[in-house]
């Protein structure tokens, strides 16, 4: 984890994550483990303090919907099981993997909240 938050804190000037709560997603049986394994707090500390120490920006964002609205158009499409990876928005026809719809929208998110 070391190796991987330095490297993205001396790679890019502005970093942007969801603001998840690992406590409530370790819920969720299915998940669980997977999440208490990847150390998420940890990695997001790390992350946190080299940002500073390098004097670049972490910005945390709310994960409300992330995955859910359409990064093309806006689209609100609903809540989604998490065995849905794909799908189109009804609204623009835009195809979309869950997560790197997902990571646009935080990254617009992000980049929103400083301006």
């Amino acid at each position: 984890m070391h190796k991987l938050t330095t490297t993205l804190v001396k790679q890019y000037d502005v970093i942007v994550i969801e603001d998840l709560k690992a406590k409530n997603l370790q819920k969720n049986h299915c998940l669980a483990k997977a999440i208490a394994n990847a150390s998420w707090y940890q990695f997001r500390t790390m992350l946190a303090y080299k940002c500073a120490w390098y004097g670049k920006k972490l910005v945390t964002v709310k994960p409300n919907y992330t995955s859910q609205i359409c990064s093309h158009c806006g689209y609100h499409s609903g809540p989604k099981p998490l065995q849905i990876r794909e799908w189109t928005c009804q609204n623009c026809g835009a195809h979309h993997d869950r997560d790197i719809n997902a990571a646009v929208n935080i990254l617009h998110q992000g980049l929103k909240a400083i301006g």
